[in-house]
């Protein structure tokens, strides 16, 4: 087995930042009294705060700083989500709290072309959800995340490398009292490799079995069972802002991150989104919802990002946000389709409903629609309207022009013939429709092809029965 080991170190801290491209000095702080900066980005780091001091003082030192205060359940949650998303590169992946992931890649190896691109795609992806972390393997999964928590990104292919590295570790990397790890370095105890030189039974006596029993899982020496983690059916993730957003641009930059998850997600599943919602919490006003429909399933990120921002154009805030949450409320498997190196019918569809996808972002769910032909004689009932891409039924073909006026228009009558701009030649007809006698809206017409002495041609009729003008009805390209 390969185990790889992902540790957020910042992720106290980017909790709240990956929501926002905005680039103000920002720390966490903990629970203490008084309380500490555990974490701050870089705008803070160059005002000179530092984890560890004092939030009065790091107050001191700029009045730009907003600190806010850890949020583990926030954490945990970010986490979960992380492994949602991880779920694209192996179903084997469990949560080693506070703040790493450990994924079993032995058998998705060759699916990803070797551990270099796995991990490079692995790495690459945790960025654009906008996280920072150390990855390292090893065949153990104690192991691979003491190598992470260390800070070193090592490949440890095999037990005899991983032991070598593990014995230049420090011991504070491990998961373990305090009170002993200070005993131990007062001692002059501060590697794992110095642990194991000493006597175990007496190592153990006075410091406790468990520590020789977490090495030796690191080591491979002991079984190393893991809780995995089991995503579940549904897809929600909420982006937390640093600082209320009075308008709905900045916004694109959280849910392009919550999308982004969405994509893993989806990707683990070989399945599409069909329904997506965004809902907006603000200050003091109710939560704002956006909804967006596809007309095919879909886990492309790109084009969900650009649906989502045609339809936030639209949106006016009624007050200032603090998070946003994405949710999938409808999802379906995606169809295998094979590719061809030249352009097929298929390709050709897709890229037409995904125009109706981004014209329906922007103009509304039912500002664009498709049209069927229905079995009725009646001209102005045998159309409805469909929903885009939706296979039509197959009926008895006849010359109909593709213009219909809304409402017929009376024609003008040069001699014996109807006219329009001119005296109007007859090509074809009569064609007799009679129907609807069953619900109210009956007619009796003939109607014939006519040409104008420009060569246009339209579609006319008169009634059978009490009516003797001509009216036009439809316009042939």
């Amino acid at each position: 087995m390969l185990w790889l080991c992902l540790n957020f170190p910042e992720l106290p801290l980017q909790i709240f930042q990956r929501g926002s491209s905005s680039r103000e000095a920002l720390a966490i702080g903990d629970a203490g009294n008084p309380q500490r900066v555990i974490a701050g980005n870089s705008t803070a780091g160059s005002y000179g705060v530092k984890p560890g001091m004092t939030v009065s003082a790091a107050y001191a030192l700029t009045g730009n700083l907003t600190v806010l205060a850890r949020d583990e359940n926030k954490e945990a949650a970010a986490l979960e989500k992380i492994a949602m998303w991880a779920g694209q590169f192996t179903p084997t992946i469990s949560i080693a709290p506070p703040s790493a992931l450990l994924l079993e890649i032995q058998g998705s190896l060759k699916l990803f072309g070797g551990f270099e691109n796995l991990s490079s795609k692995v790495k690459t992806g945790i960025e654009e959800l906008g996280y920072t972390c150390n990855l390292a393997s090893a065949p153990a999964p104690t192991g691979a995340l003491l190598l992470a928590r260390s800070g070193l990104e090592l490949h440890a292919a095999d037990h005899e490398t991983l032991k070598n590295h593990l014995l230049r570790l420090s011991i504070e990397v491990l998961d373990y009292d305090e009170t002993a790890i200070e005993s131990l370095g007062r001692m002059g105890i501060h590697t794992l490799g110095d642990c194991l030189k000493l006597p175990r039974d007496g190592l153990a006596r006075r410091f406790g079995q468990e520590l020789l029993d977490e090495i030796d899982r690191a080591l491979g020496r002991l079984p190393d069972p893991r809780k995995p983690f089991v995503a579940p059916e549904e897809f929600s993730s909420t982006i937390e802002l640093p600082y209320p957003v009075p308008d709905m641009e900045p916004l694109l930059f959280g849910v392009k991150r919550a999308i982004c998850e969405l994509g893993g997600f989806l990707a683990s599943r070989n399945a599409g989104v069909m329904r997506l919602a965004v809902q907006l919490k603000h200050e003091d006003h109710p939560v704002t919802r956006i909804n967006l429909g596809l007309s095919t399933p879909s886990r492309d990120t790109q084009h969900l990002a650009t649906l989502l921002r045609e339809r936030f154009s639209s949106v006016s805030l009624p007050d200032r946000v603090v998070s946003l949450t994405l949710t999938a409320e409808e999802t379906a498997q995606l169809a295998p389709r094979n590719f061809s190196l030249f352009g097929d019918k298929q390709g050709a569809k897709e890229n037409c409903l995904a125009l109706v996808e981004r014209l329906r972002a922007r103009l509304g769910e039912n500002a664009v629609s498709g049209l069927q032909l229905y079995p009725d004689h009646r001209p102005e009932l045998a159309w409805h309207e469909s929903e885009p891409g939706t296979k039509a039924i197959a009926i008895e073909t006849l010359v109909r022009p593709l213009w219909l006026l809304h409402k017929p228009r009376r024609l003008a009558v040069d001699g014996d013939l109807p006219a329009l701009n001119g005296p109007l030649t007859l090509l074809s007809g009569p064609e007799r429709i009679e129907s609807g006698w069953w619900d109210g809206f009956d007619i009796a017409r003939d109607y014939f092809i006519a040409a104008s002495g420009e060569g246009a041609k339209y579609w006319i009729y008169r009634e059978r029965q009490g009516d003797p003008f001509w009216y036009l009805h439809g316009v042939f390209a």
